[in-house]
């Protein structure tokens, strides 16, 4: 096909592919191409680490294989049912596209997914080819992430891991019942079985790599999967909860959050307009909290409102110290470090200052202050040698003290 053509059916793959959140690209093996072999790199200047402001990551060429499905799931803009623009492209074709924008510097490596066109097992095969054509005929060693398909035969899952840095699979909402009410075509219990064997294709893989040198690897950047928040009813503590099992049950790298956005032609049980994104922020923050701040999602949960829902204006750790202020003030001299993690506005590097510094002397409130960012957010929370909250940490009115102030923005504002 001509060119014009091939930017064609760019911009309509490329546009379907932006729903997707779950395209990071950290973690995987390091590979270059400076001994004179193959081409790109996933160290060095060859991943790039950038993001777009809505947190996405725009250094992958991220694009759909094809936008033509057979499922007529109903959060989707490529269902069956949806009246929009189809294309497809070739294994070749994506190959070939990433190559040209990689000698160009456009690009860091590949973001591949797809609607499902004649069958699981067919679409499988094709984004297998496009990764088997840039890494055994290119000798492509960049960034490579594939969306695999659950429905799929568990070898040609196997086969895109052993192309792919990462591999992932979508739990796309948050309950069963919501799974089923709006993706009639996908079972939760086929998907959770997708995402077990790939666990444990990792984790086999990574053993063979300890007693053998040369064993081939698997995913290297491990798997991932994506949540869509406000299609259905599930509330945050729903969605907590889930995310845990599955960072406990699958040994996941990452769980990405997607907040609904209305698509053309919506199905009328979608709701008519999309949460907050503040939302899926707030669902980020509570996620690091589980993996780095030793939080469990019940506790995560017990920062929720009646109905389950972490609040908008403050972040989920203010929430649950606020909540739990009997906690605190916690000594910053003599607090082991699992209970500092939980004072609002120390974070994990400011708790590693602060317990090397307290080593060597007696931390006074100044002292705190160089070592953390913001010292209002903390003192309320804390002692130091020289200070202690006394009656500020049971204010009725602390909340409305540290929460951000709602502020007008300038549209021209330099």
């Amino acid at each position: 096909m001509s060119s014009s053509s091939i930017m064609d059916r760019l911009a309509i793959l490329a546009d379907a592919a932006k729903y997707d959140a779950s395209c990071a690209s950290s973690g995987t093996a390091r590979r270059n191409s400076l001994g004179g072999k193959g081409i790109g790199s996933t160290e060095g200047m060859g991943i790039c680490h950038a993001y777009a402001p809505d947190g996405r990551c725009i250094s992958l060429l991220k694009i759909l294989l094809t936008n033509h499905c057979i499922f007529d799931c109903h959060y989707c803009v490529n269902r069956k049912s949806s009246n929009t623009r189809r294309a497809r492209f070739t294994p070749q074709e994506v190959a070939d596209l990433t190559i040209s924008f990689y000698r160009r510097n456009y690009i860091e490596g590949l973001f591949l997914s797809s609607g499902i066109v004649k069958s699981s097992n067919h679409t499988m095969e094709q984004m297998v080819e496009c990764a088997r054509i840039l890494r055994e005929e290119h000798e492509f060693r960049g960034y490579i992430h594939l969306k695999t398909i659950p429905e799929a035969d568990a070898e040609l899952v196997h086969r895109a891991g052993l192309f792919a840095d990462r591999v992932s699979i979508n739990v796309e909402l948050p309950t069963d019942r919501g799974l089923a009410r709006l993706a009639p075509d996908k079972d939760a219990r086929q998907i959770e079985g997708a995402m077990n064997r790939t666990s444990t294709d990792i984790a086999a893989a990574r053993d063979s790599r300890r007693r053998f040198r040369h064993a081939p690897r698997f995913a290297p950047a491990g798997q991932s999967t994506q949540m869509i928040v406000g299609a259905d009813r599930a509330s945050d503590a729903d969605i907590v909860h889930r995310a845990s099992g599955l960072y406990t049950q699958f040994g996941l790298r990452r769980v990405y959050y997607s907040a609904f956005s209305p698509i053309p032609d919506a199905s009328a049980v979608l709701p008519l307009k999309r949460p907050p994104l503040v939302r899926e922020h707030r669902l980020y923050q509570s996620d690091w909290l589980i993996r780095f701040y030793g939080f469990r999602a019940a506790e995560v949960a017990e920062a929720t409102d009646d109905k389950g829902n972490l609040p908008l204006d403050i972040d989920p750790k203010l929430a649950w110290a606020l909540k739990f202020r009997e906690t605190f003030p916690l000594d910053v001299n003599r607090a082991p470090r699992e209970l500092l993690y939980r004072v609002p506005g120390l974070g994990v590097t400011a708790v590693d200052r602060i317990v090397a510094a307290r080593r060597h002397r007696t931390l006074r409130l100044e002292d705190v202050a160089r070592l953390t960012v913001s010292l209002a957010k903390v003192r309320p929370f804390i002692c130091t040698a020289d200070w202690r909250p006394t009656r500020l940490t049971d204010r009725a009115d602390l909340r409305s003290l540290l929460a951000p102030r709602a502020e007008q923005l300038e549209l021209f504002a330099a």
